[in-house]
């Protein structure tokens, strides 16, 4: 019983020692002794004075000497060893000036120290917080709510609207919707039919379904990623903080030559001013106050980084792994493109289907919604709106009965309507099919776009000095590679669980220091188990900010391009600082040796050593603005206002794309009305807008750019917009003057008209990746 007494005592004082009020409270003794010491001396009250230095020497040297306990129990010696040694030596010889300096540079270093080392909560609160507690079980009586724990395989469970499923189980019902972005990252729901199976974890996005047990808790899909959360967690290694890896040759270098100094020259004190001038300030204080100031950058770009060994190890990484959604695309469905039926528009098939969809919670509703508002459509009130879970939503909009969803498979469709399906087959999108009074009118293609800066982010981390940059997902393969092909990625990894994920990172540990990135609860396991794990918190889930070391605050992925060089910044000035600061101790250490440096004076010169290093440590905080452009204020408003136009302009595109598919097929007068339509837009919209891009933004942009070349590939863009503009517009003037396209026109025309589509999504998506995503 003693023994265990024993443990828990050891164990309290532990926590004790490492407690934040213990470090304030010993910077605080430690200043007010010194200043009242120096209040006293300067009142030639020398006894005071010595009264106040020694009991600030004495406040120092308990914790101290605790410190070291710890982290001799832990298997190495740090910096505070020469400290507690110095401590001791001052007393022994009575040197309390020299004394209470020591504690004071003890104190501050172990201050800032915990201020920037400190971790946040990695106990995964919210991946328990998900987890259902209880379920639905089916029984004669009816249905009644059991603890989750008196669940067994075989079970007949009913899971209701917005319910998580409580275990792994399969449906029973005809089918059930679900959200299962929790377990694999992608944000559209799946249908699950009768007989397939659904994962504990995942989101009833539907109605109310049956749910057939086939495993307890313990063995259920969600129970196993809080596993692995906790067990990738427990098996990283700590981070070796920049100061004790130096402090492995300082230490027993300084203590051979305060022992060598006693042994010839006799004199104790000779062997104390050399511990002196050995205390390691420019360990305890140089490094840390680096660390702390590159902590202090990136949090204004919007990179809180947990503690100061996550980003002293930032700067030493070399392979990057990413999620796909959420981190490399925006992580929720966007309009890909809006396709009309023959006598229809497509910005009346976006206008129509958001009128409907104004009232529905799904996901792609909400798409739809945001993409007209984003072109500024006029929206009607729809009425008599209801919504069938998994399917679609139905009512009136100006008097017509209007459906927008999933459309009947047994239905015959059209030509137009069949390629609209290989279109989605192939972009890896969804379809949301809109029907007007029982017609087939349109269809909206929904699909995750690729972040505006993720290119420009690659390209960045790539100039940092990350060798690897690899995707790791849970998405299809077909689509996982697309992204990866146009990122430039140099590998990929797809239709992974997070059990995947966790053994891809470990792989890549095992070769270089590896950070992982993603935004989901199924991220939590992999980022807890990288040597950095980077959480995109904007939007992405507290599972995963919890179990990263650093958390993106904004919604920008190129802010970890940022934080790598930072990072990189900070640990080289920390380095500089404490090289610096030891070769500047290592001359004092000698002259002390020698006899010259007695050890009050050996503490003043050791302060001033101090003050030196600091000073180049505090370096990290100032901007490095070498090889960036800094954009002008003027500059960032015409990115903003170029871009919102880029949003505005695509029923442009969607119009010469419409016109070019119309000439396919039988090219009669509604061919050429849709021709005449797409070239006025091109007129009055579109080529005003290039205009004013190549004699405003361009010239802006130039001087953060390098100079003029540095824009001259998308202006040549411009010159190729402007010319196949110029093109159809002689087509119509020839057909105008022969009543009609002549059939000699068709293949030129054609071929212009998609040729420009293809130009302009080319050159629009050249721009944003290049040039908006430079303005925050």
């Amino acid at each position: 019983m003693d023994r265990f007494l024993l443990v828990a005592r050891l164990r309290r004082s532990t926590a004790v020692l490492a407690s934040p009020l213990l470090e304030r409270g010993l910077l605080a003794v430690t200043t007010a002794a010194l200043t009242g010491g120096g209040v006293a001396h300067l009142l030639d009250a020398d006894g005071i004075a010595e009264l106040f230095w020694g009991l600030g020497t004495v406040a120092a040297v308990i914790p101290a000497v605790g410190w070291v306990l710890v982290a001799l129990r832990r298997g190495h010696a740090g910096v505070d060893l020469i400290a507690v040694l110095a401590l001791g030596g001052t007393l022994a010889v009575g040197e309390y000036l020299a004394g209470v300096l020591i504690a004071l540079m003890l104190a501050t270093g172990r201050t800032l120290e915990g201020a920037a080392q400190r971790r946040a909560s990695h106990d995964l609160h919210a991946l328990l917080a998900h987890a259902p507690r209880s379920a639905r079980r089916r029984t004669g009586d009816g249905v009644v709510r059991v603890p989750l724990s008196e669940i067994t395989a075989g079970d007949a469970l009913v899971v209701g609207p917005g319910e998580v499923v409580p275990v792994d189980g399969r449906v029973e019902s005809t089918e059930a919707v679900l959200d299962e972005s929790v377990l694999t990252g992608e944000p559209l729901q799946v249908t699950r039919q009768r007989g397939e199976g659904a994962r504990s974890g995942a989101v009833n996005a539907g109605g109310a379904f049956d749910l057939r047990a086939t495993a307890i808790e313990q063995d259920s899909t969600y129970a196993g990623i809080v596993r692995l959360a906790q067990q990738a967690g427990a098996e990283s290694a700590p981070v070796v903080r920049l100061a004790d890896r130096y402090a492995v040759w300082f230490l027993p270098l300084a203590l051979a030559t305060a022992a060598l100094a006693w042994l010839v020259s006799g004199s104790a004190v000779r062997a104390v001013a050399v511990l002196v001038v050995a205390t390691p300030c420019p360990l305890l204080l140089a490094a840390p106050v680096a660390v702390v100031s590159g902590l202090s950058r990136a949090s204004r770009r919007g990179v809180v980084v947990r503690d100061g060994g996550a980003l002293e190890n930032l700067g030493r990484a070399r392979t990057l792994l990413l999620d796909k959604t959420g981190t490399l695309t925006v992580g929720r469905p966007c309009v890909l493109d809006v396709v009309a039926a023959p006598g229809h528009v497509p910005a009346e098939v976006l206008r129509v289907a958001a009128s409907l969809d104004q009232l529905s919670p799904h996901v792609l509703a909400q798409a739809i919604v945001d993409a007209a508002r984003t072109r500024r459509l006029e929206l009607s009130a729809p009425t008599e709106v209801t919504e069938e879970p998994g399917r679609g939503a139905s009512g009136v909009v100006e008097g017509h009965r209007v459906f927008i969803g999933r459309d009947d498979p047994t239905r015959a469709r059209p030509a137009w309507a069949k390629a609209v399906g290989n279109r989605a087959l192939l972009d890896g999108a969804s379809v949301a099919w809109l029907t007007v009074d029982e017609r087939l009118t349109g269809a909206v293609l929904l699909r995750d776009a690729l972040r505006r800066d993720a290119p420009h982010a690659v390209r960045r981390l790539r100039s940092a000095g990350i060798e690897r940059l690899v995707m790791l997902t849970g998405d299809r393969a077909a689509t996982a590679q697309e992204v990866a092909a146009v990122l430039g990625l140099d590998g990929v990894r797809a239709e992974l669980g997070p059990a995947d994920k966790v053994a891809a990172v470990r792989g890549e540990r095992e070769h270089a220091v590896t950070v992982m990135v993603g935004d989901g609860v199924n991220d939590a396991p992999a980022l807890a188990a990288a040597d950095i794990g980077v959480a995109m918190g904007a939007r992405g889930t507290t599972a995963s900010s919890e179990a990263a070391d650093i958390v993106l605050t904004t919604d920008r992925v190129d802010r970890l391009a940022d934080a790598v060089v930072i990072a990189q910044r900070s640990r080289r000035i920390a380095v500089q600082s404490a090289l610096g600061g030891m070769l500047l101790s290592l001359g004092a250490m000698a002259a002390a040796a020698l006899g010259l440096i007695q050890p009050a004076a050996g503490a003043l010169l050791q302060e001033g050593i101090d003050v030196a290093v600091i000073l180049n440590a505090l370096r990290a905080l100032r901007a490095d603005h070498a090889g960036q452009g800094v954009l002008a204020p003027a500059t960032e408003a015409l990115i903003h206002r170029f871009a919102a136009e880029h949003e505005d302009l695509q029923d442009v595109l969607q119009a010469v794309r419409d016109a070019a598919d119309r000439l396919s097929g039988v090219p009669g007068p509604t061919a050429l009305a849709s021709v005449e339509e797409a070239h006025r837009l091109l007129t009055e919209r579109l080529l005003p807008h290039e205009y004013a891009e190549e004699h405003q933004l361009y010239p802006a942009l130039a001087p953060a750019l390098g100079g003029p070349e540095s824009t001259v590939t998308m202006s040549r863009a411009h010159t190729e917009i402007g010319r196949l503009s110029r093109r159809i517009a002689t087509h119509l003037q020839l057909a105008r003057t022969n009543g009609g396209l002549a059939p000699e026109q068709l293949d030129d025309l054609r071929s212009c008209l998609y040729g420009l589509n293809t130009v302009l999504r080319l050159h629009f998506t050249q721009e944003e990746e290049s040039y908006f995503s430079l303005a925050p």
